[in-house]
């Protein structure tokens, strides 16, 4: 077995608990189960990268799990925290992607797809930001300029892989896809009652979120050194 395999065993068991504890309302049970989550993939990273990591990469890694802690925590300032934490790792995704990946170049048959991908997003942001709760009107401001770099982030992935078409360009669509959802269905488990298949969406996007950008992150890696040695 790879030295690798015990963490990323190790983080879908934690996905398979917390999906488990989560839908029968398990709470306490289940907060050791996400705080499981991080911690696991990230030694999965850390290993499979042979324990190198940049500073970009590295301060993503901290605000998750600052985010994730607030989130555990669940008290008064838990909300914001969060929303805060994942604004600068989204906002460092976004930095990462625009200095590592060459400028995305649009040809005419892929003005169709851009387009529709444009309007798919414009209205989940203003869907979403409209069922806002009472909580989170508070801090309008935050949330809505959350959206937007959420969404410009999910445009940067979905474009470069309708552009390139490439296994990394791949990962990072999923990986937006997968915060995308993980939002959403946070904001509708805050607006409606208690439904199972509204956490289990939620629990699996959002860990699963973790998983792509681990691989995205390896694989861009990979490639920056495959460049090297053909250089």
């Amino acid at each position: 077995m790879k030295a690798n395999k015990p963490s990323l065993i190790l983080f879908f068991l934690a996905l398979l608990c917390t999906i488990i504890f989560d839908c029968t309302r398990q709470d306490f049970l289940a907060v050791y189960a996400k705080a499981i989550v991080l911690p696991a993939i990230f030694f999965y990273f850390l290993i499979s990268s042979n324990y190198k990591i940049g500073k970009t990469i590295a301060f993503i890694f901290f605000f998750c799990f600052v985010g994730q802690v607030f989130d555990l925590m669940e008290v008064e300032v838990s909300e914001i925290g969060g929303v805060l934490s994942f604004l600068i790792v989204y906002l460092l995704l976004l930095r990462f992607f625009i200095v590592n990946h060459e400028r995305i170049k649009l040809r005419r048959k892929d003005l169709l797809p851009v387009f529709i991908v444009v309007v798919f997003i414009v209205y989940l942001l203003i869907s979403v930001l409209s069922l806002q709760s009472d909580d989170m009107k508070k801090f309008n401001f935050i949330y809505t300029f959350y959206g937007i770099v959420l969404s410009i982030l999910s445009y940067f992935s979905f474009v470069s892989y309708i552009t390139r078409g490439t296994y990394i360009t791949l990962l990072m669509s999923l990986m937006a896809i997968s915060y995308i959802f993980s939002d959403i269905f946070y904001i509708f488990i805050e607006y409606f009652s208690f439904s199972v298949v509204l956490v289990l969406i939620r629990d699996v996007t959002q860990i699963l979120a973790y998983f792509f950008m681990v691989e995205y992150f390896l694989e861009k890696s990979k490639a920056e050194k495959r460049v090297l040695y053909n250089d």
